[in-house]
């Protein structure tokens, strides 16, 4: 099993979300983080005040899907999520040695 987790712009939530449907992704984990990586944060006017942003608003999703399933999510993630600028996120690719489903106790595969 692997785990999938993308940090993505938040307006290309609802494109990511149905290109995973259409992959056959059955459940997926969407926290709102804040980040920057290349694109440094950038500068706000707000009140004649400039001010920097250091720390930009972004969605972290969390996939755990099985081995064989995992390069088409991660396909479907960076053909949706892409806008062609900077910031449009990352991809990371984990192991995942174990899944339990907390209602039957169902493990693993079976869990996803």
């Amino acid at each position: 099993m692997k785990l999938v987790m993308a940090i993505i712009k938040p307006f290309k939530l609802d494109d990511v979300r149905e290109a995973l449907a259409e992959a056959g992704v059955a459940g997926i984990t969407v926290t709102e983080v804040k980040g920057f990586g290349r694109q440094k944060g950038h500068t706000e006017l707000y009140r004649g005040a400039e001010y920097v942003v250091d720390f930009l608003p972004k969605l972290k999703l969390e996939i755990a899907v099985a081995d064989e399933q995992a390069e088409m999510v991660v396909e479907a993630i960076l053909k949706s999520a892409n806008t062609g600028k900077i910031g449009d996120g990352k991809v990371f690719v984990y192991d995942l040695d174990r899944a339990v489903r907390i209602r039957t106790g169902e493990l693993d595969a079976d869990a996803l």
